[in-house]
């Protein structure tokens, strides 16, 4: 499966110290990313959510940015914080992206990162992106 780095990932990989400039297409090797043969992260991993999105369907810099804009705009402490909050615990689709295992507080599991853009276009527009 092919993933492509929707920005850029400047950080320490598995292989060592890696600058990949965004749009960079990396390959999905078991559960690994790999870059020219190079061990970068587990795709279920932390920098893998942030730096690198699934694009079997060409739509990977589109399911980074609304990834990375549905986490920011859900971070953000305003007036409207619990609001959004409460739609997104409420909602049928945003359920299927909620990681089981944590049953009092809300963490995106990995098929959130690799979720259809459609779903990705609701979430955003149900807490007011």
């Amino acid at each position: 499966m092919k993933y492509i780095t929707h920005q850029r990932f400047n950080e320490r990989a598995i292989c060592g110290e890696v600058n990949l400039p965004a749009m960079t297409e990396v390959d999905l090797i078991g559960k690994m990313l790999y870059w020219q043969n190079k061990p970068l992260c587990v795709f279920t991993s932390e920098n893998a959510h942030t730096y690198f999105a699934r694009n079997d369907d060409g739509q990977g810099m589109e399911r980074g940015r609304l990834t990375q804009a549905i986490t920011k705009t859900l971070e953000n402490n305003d007036d409207k914080y619990q609001e959004r909050w409460d739609k997104v615990w409420e909602d049928a689709i945003c359920q299927k992206y909620k990681r089981t295992e944590y049953a009092d507080c809300w963490l995106w599991n990995t098929a959130f990162y690799n979720a259809d853009i459609e779903d990705l276009q609701h979430i955003y527009k149900l807490i007011g992106g």
